[in-house]
């Protein structure tokens, strides 16, 4: 059963150029991680796979819009889901930045993650748009 979920938008303070750059190549997310994750985490340009509890997820970049949309689709995972993330540009130095995932869930699955997915799209978006008006550690490689 295909289920979709969205984020709430968000408006970086960086423009839409740079911080798709700063998303664009995968393995600048494995410099980010904190220490006791960096060995559970691989990733290159287009790949990215990390292994969390002995469960092993993931994703390859199947698209690439410069400066507007990526987007990433599992690899090999036991169900398929992608995730698009977005860039649109807000302003000469501001994003509204948000992110769309389509999972192929089962009923069970859908209703025991539905509320954590759009929990947890939200909150990277909120994180980006704190990263980036100086209110945390910036992230990822502080914005490109």
């Amino acid at each position: 059963m295909a289920a979709h979920y969205e984020s709430k938008h968000g408006s970086v303070a960086v423009p839409a150029e740079q911080l798709y750059m700063s998303f664009t190549d995968l393995s600048v997310f494995t410099k980010s991680l904190p220490a006791e994750y960096r060995d559970s985490v691989t990733a290159d340009y287009d790949s990215l796979r990390a292994t969390v509890k002995g469960f092993t997820i993931a994703v390859k970049v199947v698209e690439r819009r410069p400066y507007s949309l990526i987007r990433l689709e599992d690899d090999d995972a036991p169900f398929h889901f992608s995730v698009s993330i977005h860039f649109d540009q807000d302003g000469a130095s501001s994003t509204d930045f948000w992110l769309e995932v389509d999972a192929d869930l089962n009923l069970m699955m859908k209703a025991m993650l539905g509320g954590k997915i759009k929990e947890a799209l939200d909150k990277a978006v909120d994180t980006l748009v704190e990263v980036s008006h100086g209110q945390a550690p910036r992230f990822p490689s502080d914005l490109g």
